[in-house]
């Protein structure tokens, strides 16, 4: 089980640079600037929480479908197509726009969803922030689609959740830090580590692959 945490954590961490360029804006306009220094980096770390909280709750979700298809003995298969189609999203432009129209499908509906954060940024306040921060965990996102595409390839609702509770983990110190900076930083350097991204997804895509070939345990027991 230990092995699936540290494993979301890594993917999560690699995949920070993307949620700091789609989710830094949000962090860097929470409310409370003023407030004193501990009560700062506690509503921040609640907002943070409260994201890995809904991306656990996901975890959960999709590891109850991945459960259904372990069971039907279909789980190799979907590893290695979801390996596939990360390959692809990494490599092939066509590909990854069309993701990316996928990825803004449920935007109408989420709307709705989000609609409650202007009273909540009024508010303020350690539960405000906590909120918020639940609600973040649902906005569309290609890197928790990826990260939710893994988890459902465990086979186990437990691993999924603690994969994803790592992953939502592993993005913190990156939201935290620009938080707390209060800045993003600079385009030339983001555009330089978005640049990785990419590698990041196509080397998840081929673990899964090699994982779904039965081929993985020579790289860790975790992909056995």
């Amino acid at each position: 089980m230990s092995e699936w945490v540290f494993a979301g954590l890594v993917f999560g961490f690699l995949g920070s640079v993307h949620c700091v360029g789609m989710c830094g804006p949000l962090a860097l306009s929470l409310p409370g600037k003023d407030q004193p220094r501990w009560q700062f980096w506690a509503e921040r770390t609640l907002y943070n929480l409260g994201r890995a909280v809904t991306y656990t709750l996901l975890g959960v979700l999709v590891g109850l479908a991945g459960r259904v298809v372990s069971l039907a003995g279909l789980q190799q298969g979907l590893s290695v197509t979801i390996g596939v189609l990360m390959i692809l999203v990494a490599a092939v432009p066509w590909v990854s726009r069309q993701v990316r129209r996928v990825e803004q499908a449920p935007s109408a509906f989420l709307g709705r969803v989000m609609a409650p954060i202007g009273s909540l940024y009024r508010t303020g306040g350690p539960s405000a922030l906590l909120i918020v921060g639940l609600l973040n965990g649902l906005l569309p996102c290609g890197f928790v689609y990826a990260a939710l595409g893994t988890a459902v390839t465990t086979g186990s609702v437990a691993q999924s959740a603690v994969f994803m509770a790592g992953f939502g983990l592993g993005t913190g110190p990156a939201m935290l830090g620009v938080s707390l900076l209060g800045r993003v930083a600079g385009t030339r350097l983001r555009t330089r580590l978005q640049a990785l991204v990419p590698i990041g997804l196509a080397l998840v895509g081929l673990l899964l692959i090699l994982r779904g070939l039965g081929l993985g345990g020579m790289i860790s027991p975790i992909l056995k």
